[in-house]
């Protein structure tokens, strides 16, 4: 693997801990497996390249990205807390519409952005000589330290706090007089909003929007939060977003490093292959941990 194919591996890593962090947001803090992020993630990359393509500026078709995500998140919602369906079945389902939603967003299957203004264009021109290779990398790192660092503040205030009382025992937080079904709306609200952003910057990164670009999207944000937390120490919040990071940029780093080795009996599309087993072993590090830390 040469420097520019590791730079790739790191700004395509920084982009999937978005996903990451949406992932953990659902699954550790909520206990709530949202499948829906398979149909989140094309539908911010969908809603961000129609935007563009029709002449809105990148920064708003950003924006407007993660409010359809959200959105996306609010209805994942209110199927599990109002219509009472199986949390597994309301992502599904909302998953399974998104792919229809999505198509009609974009008119048509897929939409290249090239030759396209994009954040990157916008923004990022000014590092492209000094910084060189890591013209992309750069900015997308500070954003997504930014937005980790005010999602640790939001888990830390009053609602916060709340919300991750929700995901821990739903029972004893509607005892103590929080609104459970108002905290799973709002944490399925945010968790979906990152992962749309991934989609929404993804799209822009790689020149195109695809409606099946989204499949894989939960397990590789699983794969990305296990990883993390099986090598950095999660005590807190911070750590933990920042173990999701790492494990997305880890993860890609894997696959990128599996399919180069792999030379001629790997392929491309061996992907999928590549990242069940990767998934698979993942689930086992924090089991060996333990086991390794009871003998020391």
């Amino acid at each position: 693997m040469n420097v520019i194919q590791l730079i790739g591996v790191i700004e395509i890593g920084l982009i999937f801990g978005f996903v990451a962090i949406g992932v953990y947001l659902s699954l550790r803090i909520l206990d709530f497996p949202d499948l829906g992020v398979d149909g989140t993630f094309p539908l911010g990359a969908a809603t961000c390249a129609a935007l563009i393509v029709s002449g809105v500026h990148p920064l708003l078709a950003t924006i407007a990205s993660m409010i359809l995500g959200g959105a996306a998140g609010l209805v994942t919602a209110w199927l599990s807390t109002h219509l009472k369906f199986m949390n597994l079945l309301s992502g599904i389902l909302v998953m399974t519409a998104l792919y229809s939603i999505n198509i009609r967003i974009m008119g048509r299957p897929n939409i290249s952005l090239l030759g396209e203004n994009t954040i990157f264009e916008e923004f990022c021109q000014p590092l492209k000589g000094p910084a060189g290779l890591l013209w992309k990398a750069l900015p997308i790192l500070v954003l997504i330290s930014l937005l980790g660092y005010a999602l640790n503040r939001f888990l830390k205030t009053d609602m916060g706090l709340a919300l991750r009382a929700t995901g821990n025992n739903a029972r004893m937080a509607r005892a103590q007089g929080i609104n459970d079904k108002a905290m799973i709306s709002l944490g399925l609200c945010v968790a979906n909003s990152f992962v749309a952003l991934g989609g929404a910057i993804f799209a822009q990164y790689s020149g195109f929007a695809d409606v099946s670009m989204g499949v894989g999207t939960i397990i590789m944000g699983l794969a990305a939060v296990i990883i993390g937390e099986a090598i950095l120490p999660v005590v807190k919040i911070s750590h933990a977003i920042i173990a999701c990071i790492v494990g997305a940029i880890l993860y890609r780093f894997v696959i990128a490093t599996a399919l180069n080795i792999g030379g001629s009996f790997l392929h491309a599309s061996d992907l999928n292959l590549v990242t069940a087993v990767l998934v698979g072993i993942a689930m086992l590090l924090p089991g060996l941990k333990r086991q390794l830390e009871t003998k020391s």
